[in-house]
């Protein structure tokens, strides 16, 4: 009878201890599947991007080609939890090893090259605007001059139109994004500059859908890359999953998804490692 009493308490513990492990959760990630965790850098404001929406989901290209590298890496989308890569953040949060990669409109360039290193390029990115899909006053560059171009407090995008393209173009500085799609929208401003991806996040989003349309024009390059700490061996196995990426057709298929309603052209895949200037 005593090792009767014996067994029942240990299966009893036994019991308890596997109801406690199966209550824990990490924020940020989704349901475990029970493998390894991974955590990845995305933004959590840029709608086509990465975007984290009010029911805690997220979405968005970077979003899908961060999910499939952590796949080739041997992670199930359960096993990965999502932290919020603001720009000012990105260097830091890869140095303190608070992230094992971000993918968050992360252009390579040789200053952030001093601290980290950058696997891809995935998405070669422009400068570009946008403006009203009625709109046919603004057909290049040059055109506009004289028109109120917006972008967000502190962004060298505006300024860099206003510097090199269009001298008498009338810089409005916003809070943020939205507020100058609202803007436009009202024909308060006339044009909105960044990236041509992000641009193109935003049109897409079903309560802009058929109201804006990209400029078409590319005013710089910017190569978005998998960043990573300083001499990781992760580099050498994202671009491996980025290349079969591409080759499979996921890619196509992530830049349709999230970019597509924008009528956004992405032409073809960046060649992995080469950095267009």
């Amino acid at each position: 009878m005593k090792f009767q009493k014996v067994t029942v308490a240990a299966a009893t513990a036994l019991v308890l201890s596997l109801t406690a492990a199966g209550c824990s959760s990490d924020d940020g990630g989704d349901k475990s599947s029970g493998g390894k965790k991974v955590t990845i850098g995305i933004k959590f404001d840029q709608p086509g991007i990465g975007l984290k929406t009010p029911d805690g989901k997220y979405t968005g290209f970077d979003v899908d080609v961060a999910t499939y590298v952590a796949k080739e890496l041997g992670h199930e989308p359960g096993d990965i939890v999502w932290k919020e890569a603001k720009s000012a953040d990105r260097e830091t949060l890869l140095q303190r090893g608070d992230v094992d990669f971000i993918a968050a409109s992360y252009s390579i360039t040789p200053k952030r090259a001093e601290k980290v290193d950058f696997a891809g390029p995935y998405l070669l990115a422009h400068q570009d605007v946008l403006i009203r899909a009625d709109d046919d006053s603004i057909k290049k560059p040059e055109d506009l001059n004289n028109k109120k171009l917006c972008s967000v407090t502190g962004s060298t995008s505006a300024q860099n139109v206003k510097t090199k393209i269009a001298p008498k173009a009338q810089l409005q500085e916003y809070g943020g994004y939205s507020e100058c799609l609202t803007g436009l929208e009202n024909k308060v401003i006339d044009a909105l500059t960044t990236d041509n991806s992000i641009l193109a996040g935003y049109a897409a989003q079903p309560e802009f859908k058929g109201k804006f349309k990209l400029g078409g024009f590319k005013m710089s390059n910017e190569n978005y890359g998998i960043g990573v700490k300083k001499g990781s061996d992760l580099k050498a196995q994202i671009n491996t999953a980025l290349e079969k990426m591409v080759k499979d057709g996921a890619w196509a298929a992530a830049v349709q998804k999230n970019f597509g309603p924008a009528n956004f052209q992405s032409g073809p895949a960046p060649k992995i490692g080469v950095v267009v200037s």
